[in-house]
């Protein structure tokens, strides 16, 4: 262990503080049981009739690839699905923002993909699907 006078580590707290970093374990935010219910029944009526989500955990769904725990996951990545070659070469990390901006237009945000245009536009349907979609990881 590397011992620094009170001052230095007063100092470093200080600008971890700053920069919105913690000294201290982070705790994860609770989900919003309301919201993850809202999500799951909207998931339920626009995603499920293709992707799998958690009521299914371990059966195929559809024809599209599970969204369980995509949230944070690399696009194309579901081992043993044949995803575009738009899709598997995008780069794309499934992001909150790239949820969002996907369930909006897909098609113009990556254009040559297998999957239909969903166009959930709503950003409070949309915050709700992806709460839900959290709640599965």
């Amino acid at each position: 262990m590397i011992r620094m006078p009170q001052s230095v580590r007063s100092v470093l707290a200080g600008c971890l503080l700053l920069t919105g970093l913690s000294a201290g374990p982070v705790l994860a935010e609770e989900p919003d049981a309301a919201l993850v219910a809202e999500g799951e029944a909207l998931f339920d009526r626009v995603c499920r009739r293709c992707h799998a989500g958690a009521a299914d955990v371990e059966e195929r769904v559809g024809y599209g690839p599970t969204l369980i725990g995509v949230v944070g996951r690399e696009a194309g990545s579901v081992e043993g699905f044949d995803y575009s070659e738009a899709l598997e070469q995008s780069g794309i990390v499934w992001t909150e923002g790239a949820l969002a901006a996907w369930m909006a237009d897909n098609d113009h945000m990556l254009p040559g993909t297998k999957m239909r245009h969903v166009g959930v536009e709503d950003p409070t349907e949309q915050k709700a699907i992806i709460a839900y979609l959290k709640a599965t990881e």
